[in-house]
């Protein structure tokens, strides 16, 4: 199980090993992925919070990266967090998400990637419930929910 101190190691000593890599330019990617999408994804955006229906859905299934499919999350580590984005307490497998250092916005915070495409899914913050304490907190627009 990651727990922040786990986070603040890959930060400063590497990401874990990806699966695989999928690598495109940025004109790639915006011919392929939906308008607000890209935003989200290659541009490091951010939804409003509460603007997808995603914060409120907790059936089974599992989570997977909108640029290149692979899985990221399952249901059973979804919870309310109440933040107005979707929030999980852990990744499927920890190779699957990478972390960057972010001191952007006069905030120091722990940016989430897609491992495999880079694509940015959020934060992750120490706030979460037990037993890991973490809040993965997830750009919907980030996520195809799979069943």
């Amino acid at each position: 199980m990651l727990t922040w101190n786990s986070i603040l190691l890959f930060i400063k000593h590497g990401n874990p090993e990806p699966p695989r890599k999928v690598v495109k330019t940025q004109d790639e990617w915006q011919r392929e992925l939906e308008p607000d999408v890209f935003y989200i994804t290659r541009k490091k955006g951010t939804e409003r919070p509460f603007s997808s229906q995603s914060c409120s859905i907790f059936t089974p299934g599992q989570y997977q990266c909108a640029c290149c499919g692979e899985l990221l999350f399952d249901a059973s580590e979804k919870f309310d967090s109440r933040s107005g984005w979707p929030s999980f307490t852990q990744p499927i497998k920890p190779e699957r998400v990478a972390y960057i250092g972010d001191d952007s916005h006069g905030m120091q915070r722990v940016e989430i990637v897609c491992n495999v495409c880079d694509g940015h899914l959020g934060h992750v913050f120490p706030d979460g419930p037990e037993p890991s304490g973490l809040r993965y907190c997830v750009n919907a627009l980030s996520l195809v929910k799979v069943e």
